[in-house]
């Protein structure tokens, strides 16, 4: 009789979640390049449906308790069983949790040990997780950090965008130090990481998030744009997306006689101030909320329209987008982008080359750029064919999962995963230099 399979242990915040495909996607390609995978989510799906590629992952999936007075019987019992089990290791866990209350004065760090106690204790038994990986650097990397002190199985994680800018310094360099190896999506983000470790040493891969190729892609023959203009935003409804400079660009539009339709597709905590601002704007007879939509949907808009927009900024509480996966998908498909000169976004979006970026905030400089991207047809037929190649040289997924493959190959050998075809060495785009 064979031993068990090794399994990665992928702790998430929320799972399925319609706005992280890229995390979804990345589970199917690892599953495809056979990595066994069971799941950790703090909490349950928001919305109704999935994309399609939900539906093919095979990981087991299991529910931390996401609220903890209705399941504080419980979360004590297995951290009880935990703590008397091993005393050592459960005070080493409380030693960290006090200087992290101490240091914040948030009582989430304890919710956090005690979902870890509850992970390790009741679900991790019988699991044969080796290795346990989280993804965002905040909570779910807590709960992490918590679970591998208390079991002495290691862990990593994954950083994005706002958990990497809103996370208390001290606090991510401690999971830094205490992770086998980190992985984030931008050079930007890369070099922030570095940044705060300092002199400390750390493994910290830059893996771009990638597209399917195939999924994104259109071959139809587009006619020239020519008013009404068909524009869209695809994009949650937070401050850091700069939605306000996009409907005052729009404005703008609509007070020189520009006759446009535009499509905003996403939700958020500020639909309602958004949906206000448009009424305010007199802008109601031309732009439409459609809601949270699935790739297929949303692939269906990227074809009929002439130009993505997006106004990125930095959030009042330091959040800001790293390259939003968007950006990726419009370039894939043909569709020109205007936004801002934020963070990663250069990396993907190089002015007057792959795109036309502006400062953030300026709706005039955005007005302009629209209007260029719109009416400039050489520019606009270059800006087309240099998207398509930087988006297929970069951030093919089917590429960039072999990377994450080598990382894990590398990092983790209790995985015991065997050698592909091709892929003795990780490339520059799983860089770490």
């Amino acid at each position: 009789m064979g031993t068990k399979q090794p399994v990665l242990g992928m702790i998430l915040k929320g799972y399925p979640r319609i706005s992280e495909s890229f995390i979804s996607n990345e589970i199917l390609l690892l599953e495809r390049h056979g990595i066994r995978i069971h799941i950790f989510s703090m909490r349950h799906p928001r919305e109704s449906f999935t994309h399609k590629s939900v539906q093919q992952i095979r990981a087991k999936v299991d529910y931390l308790p996401e609220r903890i007075l209705p399941a504080l019987p419980k979360l004590l019992f297995y951290n009880l069983i935990q703590a008397v089990k091993a005393p050592g290791t459960y005070l080493g866990a409380l030693a960290i949790v006090f200087k992290r209350f101490v240091r914040t004065r948030k009582s989430a760090t304890i919710k956090h040990l005690l979902q870890a106690g509850y992970l390790v204790r009741k679900l991790l038994p019988g699991s044969n997780v080796v290795h346990l990986h989280a993804h965002f650097a905040h909570s779910p990397t807590s709960v992490a950090m918590f679970a591998s002190q208390l079991s002495g199985i290691d862990f990593s994680f994954t950083g994005h965008a706002k958990d990497i800018y809103t996370s208390h310094p001290i606090q991510l360099r401690e999971k830094m130090t205490k992770a086998r190896f980190m992985v984030t999506c931008t050079e930007f983000n890369r070099q922030h990481l570095k940044q705060i470790l300092g002199n400390r040493h750390a493994a910290v891969y830059r893996i771009y998030h990638g597209i399917d190729l195939n999924l994104f892609s259109n071959e139809q023959s587009k006619r020239g744009p020519q008013e009404p203009y068909h524009l869209i935003t695809v994009a949650r409804l937070v401050p850091k997306k700069g939605l306000p400079t996009v409907y005052r660009s729009l404005q703008r539009l609509q007070r020189d006689g520009i006759e446009f339709e535009h499509t905003l597709i996403g939700d958020g905590e500020d639909r309602d101030k958004i949906l206000q601002l448009i009424r305010d704007l007199a802008l109601s007879a031309s732009c439409e909320w459609v809601g949270t939509l699935t790739h297929e949907q949303v692939l269906a808009y990227y074809r009929r329209s002439d130009l993505f927009v997006l106004g990125c900024e930095q959030a009042a509480n330091g959040d800001q987008d790293g390259i939003p996966n968007v950006f990726v998908e419009s370039l894939a498909m043909g569709l020109p982008v205007v936004s801002t000169r934020l963070s990663a976004i250069p990396e993907l979006i190089e002015t007057g080359k792959t795109g036309l970026l502006v400062q953030p905030g300026d709706d005039k400089e955005m007005t302009s750029a629209m209007l260029r991207l719109l009416t400039d047809i050489d520019l606009r037929a270059d800006v087309i064919a240099s998207g398509k190649k930087r988006v297929t040289q970069l951030f093919n997924n089917r590429v960039l999962i072999r990377d994450l493959f080598q990382v894990y190959q590398r990092e983790v050998p209790e995985l015991k995963l065997k050698k592909q075809n091709g892929n003795s060495n990780i490339p520059s785009r799983a860089n770490m230099n």
